[in-house]
């Protein structure tokens, strides 16, 4: 089995590296592919210095926005590939965790797996956005999941040939769901021990969120169009 990680990364120069460290190392990990997405930090001289065979990036002049750095990252994948991975750019080396979603598409046990994460340290007042996607993919699946908000997914690559483009903004890993799950794929979650830059309750976290809130309103909107 070949597997590729994409990762989109937008002004990461801090953790960057260290993530890019705990994937490299591990065996069952083929090729890693880094699109920066316009930064406007170190991020690209991380890149440009970084050393190891696996590693492919790009670097665009613009930040076009996750969904358009996800498609170019999957036009740069080796013909080899069997399991597409998205992770995202912050995790540090709690990106090793990234094993447990891969192995369980290797082993056939599922089409796609989504990383669900252990409660955060900190309240970020998520609760609502998180209700909101897990209640929209129930109401358009009858599937109940717990992560349907995770970026950290592993893919076999007939399923992410199905899509025409990936949707944008933050309702991304929303729609994607609904329409795997419309499709007849399986998908399961595993619990990781990985870590993002969390958000907090100030000002800027709370926006952050109703911008989340608003986009997956969107995105499932726009779904059930094309669903009834």
């Amino acid at each position: 089995m070949f597997t590729s990680v994409i990762i989109p990364a937008f002004n990461e120069c801090e953790r960057i590296e260290s993530t890019l460290d705990s994937i490299a190392k591990i065996d069952i990990i083929n090729q890693i592919i880094v699109v920066d997405d316009g930064s406007n930090d170190d991020t690209g001289n991380v890149l440009k210095q970084y050393s190891s065979e696996k590693l492919t990036y790009m670097l665009k002049s613009k930040n076009e926005g996750k969904g358009k750095a996800l498609e170019d990252g999957l036009k740069m994948l080796d013909s080899q590939a069997d399991i597409v991975v998205f992770l995202d750019a912050d995790l540090g080396e709690t990106s090793s965790e990234v094993v447990k979603i891969i192995n369980p598409v290797i082993e056939d046990k599922c089409d796609v797996c989504i990383a669900r994460f252990r409660p955060a340290t900190k309240k970020g007042g998520m609760g609502f956005v998180k209700r909101l996607a897990k209640n929209s993919v129930y109401e358009m699946t009858g599937v109940e999941l717990n992560a349907t908000i995770s970026g950290q997914r592993a893919f076999k690559r007939e399923v992410i040939e199905k899509f025409d483009t990936i949707p944008d903004g933050y309702g991304v890993e929303v729609g994607m769901t609904i329409d795997i799950l419309k499709w007849g794929y399986s998908v399961e979650e595993v619990i990781v021990d990985m870590t993002h830059n969390e958000t907090g309750r100030d000002l800027a976290g709370f926006m952050h969120r109703a911008k989340q809130y608003l986009h997956i309103k969107k995105v499932v909107n726009k779904k059930r169009k094309e669903w009834r």
